[in-house]
């Protein structure tokens, strides 16, 4: 049997939390260690998946640029940690938590840019990317077990390295947004084509890229296989339509000009950090 379907940006976080509690080292660290999840709209939806959890989103690429939550910090954690079946939130002890992670527990974070090399990196909107940035270093060095999920639109055709190199929050004279700077990160990239086979056991091909209607960034997908595993995707790809954006919905409000509570003061510290307002014109 042969289907196709296309996926929306959100739709395809949402296959690919569905891939992700299917993950041997996912499913290994709920029984038997531990899991962080850190803050943003694809981990928060596997944080749905997995605990029922929807996340504080903090930076987001909007049509204004790199953005801030309206906000700034709400009640609903940025960052959890699921141990022994129960869900706790970390944001005070992000750091202390992460250096007692072990090879046995995984730790969730999605880049905002991967290339073809599986080279991958996170925007950092405060200095030194705050406390998340003091410790995306370290998870390697201690062995700790990192995946990376990531849609197929934050793909690149150029180096992660080169962006890397070229990119620096105090590089930036003028800035739709915050100016940030990336952090490279390191760990598995796990894609919405990961996630599909892991679910049916066959790996999708793809055939288009983007469209119109609020299918911009949408990704189409053509896959042969037994009856059974298509139209157990198929149906899967059916209950997912419509999906939008995980997150604590506080958290989503987005800061524009003129918008009620986005002074310079209550921006001025987001989720890990200060907020360089002087660098921001929206």
């Amino acid at each position: 049997m042969i289907i196709q379907f296309t996926l929306t940006v959100s739709e395809g976080k949402r296959i690919i939390a569905e891939g992700i509690a299917l993950h041997p080292d996912v499913k290994r660290a709920l029984r038997e260690a531990r899991i962080v999840l850190k803050g943003g709209t694809t981990v928060s939806a596997i944080a749905e998946k997995l605990a029922g959890v929807k996340l504080e989103i903090c930076g987001r690429i909007t049509p204004l640029g790199t953005k801030v939550s309206r906000k700034g910090r709400t009640k609903a954690p940025h960052t959890i940690m699921i141990e022994n079946g129960k869900v706790i939130g970390i944001d005070e002890e992000l750091c202390s938590i992460v250096n007692n992670l072990g090879p046995k527990d995984v730790f969730i974070v999605s880049p905002n840019i991967v290339d073809m090399d599986g080279n991958a990196a996170i925007m950092a909107g405060s200095p030194f990317g705050g406390e998340p940035g003091k410790i995306f270093g370290g998870l390697s060095a201690e062995g700790v077990k990192v995946i990376l999920p990531a849609n197929i639109d934050k793909f690149s055709p150029g180096s992660v390295r080169e962006a890397v190199q070229a990119a620096g929050r105090k590089k930036v004279d003028r800035a739709l947004g915050m100016a940030v700077g990336l952090i490279p990160l390191h760990g598995e990239v796990f894609t919405e084509l990961d996630a599909i086979e892991l679910l049916v056991g066959i790996r999708p091909v793809i055939i288009g890229r983007s469209g119109i209607f609020g299918a911009e960034g949408a990704t189409v997908f053509f896959l042969e296989g037994s009856r059974e595993a298509c139209e157990q995707l198929f149906d899967l790809v059916k209950r997912l339509k419509g999906a939008g954006v995980s997150g604590d919905p506080e958290s989503l409000e987005e800061c524009s000009p003129g918008s009620p509570g986005c002074s310079f003061l209550s921006l001025w510290r987001v989720c890990s950090g200060p907020w360089d307002f002087q660098r921001s014109e929206l």
